[in-house]
C-alpha cells in the first residue's frame, strides 16, 4: 500500500456498511478502543487499535456499529439522524449530545430558481437531534468494551426527559433572553447549535457553535441526575439555578468541540456558519475548579489562551473533534487526536478510510 504520510497521521478504517463513515464529529477513548460519532447517522462506531501502516503512528479499524435505537427509546424514529456532535467518557458511561438545532434545506444546482426558493424556505427538526444521553460501557466476554442498554451492575442508558419536539433543556431556553430568539433559527444560520460536550460528574458543559453574539461564544453549564428511566435537570447549587451561561472571547468563532484535560478545558473553535475560516484550539486554564466555585448566573471569560491553529481547506477538512490520546498510546507526551468533517482527498485512502491528526499540546 503506497504511503507517504507523515508520522502524525492517524488512520481510521471503516466498513462499507458502517454507520459512521467520513463526516466525523465526535471522539473518545476507552483504552485501546476509539469511539467515533458522525453527524449523519443515528449511532456510533467503535474502532480497535491495529498495527500501524508505513510511517503512520496510529491505525484504528475493525469498526463495529452501535445503533442508538438498540440502546435508547429515541425521541424520533430509528432511521432519523441524531446529528451527534459531542462525546465524552466519564465514570463508565459514554455521553453523547445532538445539535438540538433546526435544519434548513439547501439549494441544488439541478433545481429551478422557484424550487430552490422553496427549499431555502423549508425549516424542519429531526427529533433525535434533541438528544442528550449517557450510555453504559461494559466489557463483554471477549474483553471488548461495548455499549449496552443495561449493564450487569445496574447502570442504564438514559436520556434527558423530552420528546421529538422538545426536552427539558430546550424548554428552559425557550424564554432565555440570549438564546430564546435563536431556538427557531437553523444552526447553520447562526441559530442554536450544540457542538461540544464536556463532563465533570453531574456537571455538563455544552459548547455552542451558534449563536455567536457580537463576537461572544457561549458554553451552557447544567447538572443532571438519573430519576427513574430518564435524566433530569437538577440545580447546580443551593441557589436553585438550573443553568449558567459562560460567554467566551474566541475572536468571533463558535465552539466545535470541548475536552477536559486534567483541570483545564480545551475548546476547539471554528466559523459558526458555512464559512471557510480559522480553526483554533483555545485553553481555559483551571476551568474545573473555577466552574465549581462560581455562583454567577452569567459569566464573561476573556482570559483564554490560544494553543494552536489547525489547517483547513475550502469546504473540506473542518476539524470537528478533539480528545486526549490515552497515556499508553501517547508515549508519555501529551497529545490530542483531531478528527475532521468533510475530509478532502489528502485525508482519504479509498472510500472507507480517513485520516485524523496527532498533535502535541502543553
Amino acid at each position: 500500500m503506497p504511503n507517504t504520510r507523515s508520522a502524525n497521521a492517524v488512520r481510521l478504517e471503516f466498513e462499507a456498511d458502517s454507520l459512521v463513515q467520513t463526516n466525523l464529529s465526535g471522539a473518545a477513548f476507552t483504552g485501546d478502543w476509539l469511539w467515533v460519532a458522525g453527524d449523519e447517522a443515528c449511532g456510533l462506531d467503535r474502532l480497535r487499535r491495529l498495527d500501524a501502516v508505513g510511517q503512520e503512528v496510529l491505525r484504528f479499524g475493525q469498526a463495529r456499529d452501535f445503533p442508538l435505537a438498540d440502546l435508547l427509546d429515541l425521541p424520533g424514529t430509528a432511521d432519523e439522524e441524531a446529528d451527534l456532535e459531542g462525546m465524552a467518557v466519564a465514570d463508565g458511561y459514554l455521553w453523547v449530545v445532538g445539535s438540538h438545532g433546526l435544519k434548513r434545506k439547501n439549494a441544488k444546482p439541478d433545481r429551478s430558481h422557484a424550487d430552490n426558493a422553496k427549499r431555502l424556505a423549508k425549516v424542519s427538526l429531526d427529533g433525535n437531534r434533541r438528544l442528550l444521553a449517557c450510555l453504559p460501557i461494559e466489557t463483554d466476554a471477549q474483553g471488548e468494551p461495548c455499549l449496552v442498554r443495561q449493564a450487569q451492575d445496574g447502570r442504564r442508558a438514559l436520556r434527558l426527559k423530552g420528546d421529538a419536539a422538545s426536552n427539558q433543556l430546550t424548554r428552559l431556553l425557550a424564554d432565555d433572553p440570549h438564546f430564546g430568539p435563536y431556538m427557531a433559527i437553523p444552526g447553520k444560520d447562526n441559530g442554536f447549535d450544540i457542538e461540544g460536550l464536556a463532563v465533570d460528574g453531574q456537571r455538563l458543559l455544552l459548547g455552542l457553535r451558534g449563536p455567536v453574539l457580537r463576537g461572544w461564544s457561549a458554553l451552557l453549564e447544567i447538572a443532571v441526575e438519573a430519576r427513574g428511566d430518564e435524566l433530569r435537570l437538577v440545580p447546580l447549587d443551593d441557589s436553585g439555578a438550573l443553568l449558567r451561561k459562560h460567554f467566551l472571547q474566541l475572536d468571533g468563532l463558535g465552539v466545535r468541540d470541548l475536552h477536559f484535560s486534567g483541570d483545564d478545558l480545551y475548546i476547539l473553535a471554528g466559523p459558526t456558519m458555512v464559512l471557510n475560516g480559522d480553526i483554533r484550539v483555545f485553553k481555559w486554564p483551571l476551568a474545573k475548579p473555577l466552574l465549581k466555585a462560581n455562583r454567577e448566573a452569567v459569566c464573561f471569560e476573556a482570559a483564554l489562551t490560544e494553543s494552536v491553529s489547525l489547517p483547513h481547506g475550502r469546504g473540506t477538512n473542518r476539524a470537528e473533534a478533539i480528545c486526549d490520546l490515552p497515556p499508553a498510546m501517547a508515549g508519555g507526551k501529551p497529545r490530542w487526536l483531531v478528527l475532521y468533517d468533510a475530509p478532502g482527498a489528502d485525508r482519504r485512502d479509498g472510500e472507507h478510510t480517513v485520516f485524523g491528526d496527532l498533535l502535541r499540546h502543553d
